[in-house]
């Protein structure tokens, strides 16, 4: 059981992943907010007993991925491009920025699982468990979604 010591600790530690997932995911800042609400309010309802702080992330990560499902098939959902700069993290090289704003127009099921692996640092295996998805779909995601960015990052060269 956490204790509230624990929980303000894993509130600090991990806002900033659960909310950078949640406006992957969703692709606006306002919604992500509110999911990251939702996330630590069931954190702090159900207090579960995590063997490391990577547990507790991974925990995290998986309940927020599954708000933000919840949150899309809402009939209330409407979708607006994420065009906003002041939503998007930031970034010291420009380049990075440029690239991460292609990886956010990828496709949602490209998207998510490039941003976990190559920004969160998941390994396939993780990101399969986190999704509820096998490792070989997760590959296969990885790899059409670099393909689709190599693509993407041709074009822009070319603009």
């Amino acid at each position: 059981m956490l204790t509230d010591e624990q929980f303000t600790q894993a509130v600090k530690q991990n806002m900033d992943t659960v909310y950078r997932v949640a406006v992957n995911y969703l692709r606006d800042p306002a919604a992500a907010e509110d999911v990251c609400q939702e996330v630590f309010l069931r954190l702090f309802r159900s207090k579960p007993d995590f063997e490391s702080g990577e547990h507790c992330r991974s925990w995290l990560i998986h309940v927020c991925i599954n708000e933000c499902k919840r949150v899309l098939s809402s009939p209330w959902r409407k979708t607006e491009p994420l065009e906003n700069p002041e939503s998007l993290p930031l970034f010291e090289n420009p380049q990075d920025s440029s690239t991460f704003q292609l990886v956010m127009s990828l496709p949602q099921k490209y998207r998510i699982v490039l941003y976990l692996y190559y920004y969160e640092g998941y390994s396939t295996a993780e990101i399969a468990k986190l999704l509820h998805l096998l490792p070989a779909t997760v590959r296969s995601q990885l790899d059409r979604g670099r393909k689709q960015l190599k693509q993407l990052l041709l074009e822009a060269e070319h603009v």
